[in-house]
C-alpha cells in the first residue's frame, strides 16, 4: 500500500475551540458537576455525576481466578485461538458449520493450544426483546469445548459486527436497541458534521434510562448475569475468562476511525465523537464549571477529519498544536475522563455478576500504532487515549483496570515498526513495550493478541519475542491467536501455528524442537485439519 504526505494547512496560532478566542486560557477541570440531560421536548430524563477522577478502588474482581491464572505464568503463556465471528446462527439457535467447529476443535486441542475465544454478540443473545435471553447455539459450543477439553474465553460482544477491520459479516445491534436509536438519534456517537454511528451506544447516556426503561450499563450488567446464570456449571472450569465489551469492535475507545462506507482508511487520523447531545451536555458542563463556558460547544473545530494526517491540521500539528494548548489540556482530559468512567460503570457492573465466579475478567483495548511517532499521538487521542509525547495515556487504563482485578488484553503484538509505512510514523514495538510498562505499574495482568491476521514465521516470532521481553515472574497471562479459519488450516501455515503453540508453552524448547514436535503434530492431525478446512469454506 503507498501512501503521501498531505501538504500542512497553512500555520496558525492554536486550535479554536467552538466560539473561543485564540490563545484564551484555562483553568483545570473543576469538581464534579452533574449534568440533566433532556429528550426532546421532554424534562429532564435523569442526572449523570461527572467525575474529575475515576471512582476510588472497588473489590478485586475474581481473585481466584487471578491466582490460577498467576500460577500458570511460570508455564508458558497459553494460546486461545478466536473463533469465526459467525459461529452461532444468526437466531441464536446453533451452531453454523458444526461438522467444521467440531473438527476444528479437535485439531487445536491437538496441537497443544489452551482454548478458544468466542463473541457472544448481544445482537443475537437478546434480539428478541428486552430480557429474552437466547443461548442456545452457544451453550452447543460450550459443551463441545468441554467435550473436547479446550477452555472458552467468551466476549460480551455489546457492539455492532460490520464496519472495523477483519469484520467478514454483519451482526447489528438487538432489533429493540436500533428502534430506540431511530427514535433518538443522539443515542449513536455523532461527529462534528453530524454522521452518526450506530456501532455501540454513545457511552454519553450510559446511566439514562433510554433504551425500553434501562440504562445501557444496566442492559449489559443484565446480559452478563443471564449469561452467568445460563452457563453456571461451565464458569470456571470450560469458561475461564470474561471478556467485557466496552465499545467499537469490543474495545475501550471511541469509534474514530470507522471503516464504513469509506468514512475512514489507515493511517488517517480519525474524529472526535464527541456530539450526540448527551455528550454536548456533559461538555458544557465541565466547561462552564472551568469558567469557560464557550469550550462547551463541540470538540475542537480545527482537528482536520477521518483522513487527514497531523500535520495537515491545527490542532494536531507538532508546533504550536491546539493539543499542547490549555483549552486542549482541557478537552481532551475531558473526552479521556468520559471513556475511563465509561469502563469503570461497565466493569462494575461485571464486578456485580462474576465476582464469586471462578473466571477472569478482560478488558480490550486498541493497538493505534499509526502515527505513534508523532508529537500529538492524533489517532490515539480522537479515540480516548490520552496519551502524547509528554503524557502517558495507557497508566489511567491499566489502574483502573486493576483496581477492578482486570486484565488488559492488547493487539498488535505481532506487528514490528520496519514492516510498517515508515511515512505513517508507525511504531507498534514502542506501543506494545509501554502498554505494558503501564500494566505492570498499575499491577494489571497483561494479554496479547495479533491485531490482523498472520500466519508467516516472523510474526510468530514477534509475539514469542514480545512475551519473552516479560520478567519471568510477570509473564502474559495469555496470548489469543487470530483468527480459526481455512487459511489457519492450510498445511504450512498449520504447522507453523503448531510451532508457535509450542514455542509460547513454557518447556524451554528452542525453536528448532518446536519445529520438529510441529511436524509431529501436523502430521498426526493431518486428516482433523484437511477436514476442517474443506468444511470451513463451504
Amino acid at each position: 500500500m503507498a501512501f503521501s504526505v498531505a501538504q500542512s494547512a497553512a500555520a496558525a496560532a492554536a486550535s479554536v475551540a467552538p466560539g473561543t478566542p485564540r490563545h484564551a486560557p484555562a483553568p483545570a477541570l473543576a469538581p464534579a458537576s452533574s449534568v440533566s440531560v433532556r429528550k426532546a421536548g421532554g424534562a429532564p430524563s435523569a442526572s449523570l455525576r461527572l467525575q474529575p477522577s475515576v471512582p476510588p478502588a472497588r473489590p478485586v474482581v475474581c481473585r481466584a481466578a487471578a491466582a490460577e491464572r498467576a500460577s500458570r505464568r511460570s508455564e508458558g503463556v497459553p494460546v486461545f485461538v478466536m473463533m469465526p465471528l459467525d459461529t452461532v446462527n444468526k437466531c441464536g439457535t446453533a451452531l453454523n458449520r458444526r461438522k467444521a467447529v467440531q473438527a476444528s476443535l479437535a485439531a487445536l486441542k491437538s496441537a497443544g493450544v489452551e482454548g478458544v475465544m468466542v463473541d457472544v454478540w448481544w445482537g443475537i443473545a437478546e434480539s428478541d426483546g428486552p430480557g429474552r435471553y437466547n443461548f442456545a447455539g452457544y451453550m452447543e459450543l460450550m459443551e463441545m469445548a468441554r467435550k473436547t477439553g479446550l477452555k472458552v474465553q467468551a466476549v460480551m460482544s455489546f457492539h455492532q459486527c460490520g464496519g472495523n477491520v477483519g469484520d467478514s459479516v454483519t451482526i447489528p445491534l438487538p432489533r429493540w436497541v436500533l428502534e430506540e436509536m431511530e427514535e433518538d438519534r443522539d443515542l449513536c456517537y455523532t461527529d462534528q458534521w453530524g454522521r452518526r454511528n450506530c456501532e455501540y451506544v454513545s457511552l454519553g447516556c450510559d446511566a439514562m434510562p433510554v433504551l425500553k426503561g434501562r440504562t445501557p450499563v444496566e442492559c449489559y450488567t443484565d446480559f452478563m448475569r443471564a449469561f452467568r446464570d445460563h452457563f453456571a456449571d461451565y464458569l470456571g472450569n470450560t469458561i475461564v475468562e470474561i471478556q467485557v465489551g466496552m465499545g467499537p469492535a469490543g474495545e475501550l475507545r471511541y469509534p474514530s476511525y470507522p471503516e464504513s462506507n469509506g468514512t475512514w482508511r489507515f493511517p488517517g487520523i480519525g474524529a472526535f465523537q464527541c456530539n450526540d447531545r448527551y455528550m454536548l451536555s456533559s461538555l458544557k458542563e465541565a466547561a462552564v464549571a472551568a469558567g469557560k463556558p464557550e469550550w462547551g460547544h463541540g470538540g475542537p473545530t480545527d482537528a482536520g477529519s477521518y483522513n487527514n494526517w497531523p500535520e495537515d491540521t491545527i490542532f494536531f500539528r507538532r508546533e504550536n498544536g491546539g493539543w499542547s494548548t490549555e483549552y486542549g489540556d482541557f478537552f481532551l482530559s475531558w473526552y479521556s475522563r468520559m471513556l475511563l468512567e465509561h469502563g469503570d460503570r461497565v466493569l462494575t457492573g461485571a464486578a456485580s455478576v462474576f465476582s464469586a465466579s471462578p473466571v477472569a475478567i478482560s478488558v480490550k483495548v486498541a493497538g493505534i500504532h499509526w502515527h505513534y511517532g508523532t508529537r500529538s499521538h492524533a489517532p490515539e487521542l480522537t479515540a480516548g487515549y490520552y496519551n502524547t509525547r509528554h503524557r502517558d495515556g495507557y497508566l489511567p487504563i491499566a489502574r483502573l483496570l486493576a483496581r477492578h482485578g482486570a486484565v488488559l488484553n492488547f493487539t498488535c503484538v505481532e506487528m514490528r515498526d520496519h514492516e510498517q509505512p515508515r511515512v505513517a510514523q508507525c511504531m507498534p514495538e514502542a506501543l506494545v513495550r509501554q502498554v505494558g510498562a503501564a500494566a505492570r505499574a498499575a499491577g494489571a495482568g497483561l494479554a496479547g493478541e495479533n491485531a490482523l491476521p498472520r500466519y508467516d514465521g516472523a510474526a510468530h516470532d514477534q509475539v514469542v519475542a514480545t512475551a519473552a521481553e516479560r520478567a519471568a515472574e510477570d509473564r502474559m497471562v495469555a496470548f489469543t491467536y487470530l483468527r480459526m479459519g481455512a487459511d489457519l488450516f492450510h498445511p504450512d501455515n498449520w504447522r507453523r501455528f503448531a510451532a508457535l503453540v509450542r514455542r509460547m508453552s513454557g518447556d524451554g524448547l528452542c525453536q528448532e524442537a518446536a519445529e520438529r514436535e510441529a511436524r509431529g503434530v501436523a502430521q498426526a492431525t493431518g486428516s482433523l485439519v484437511r477436514e476442517a478446512a474443506v468444511a470451513l469454506r463451504s
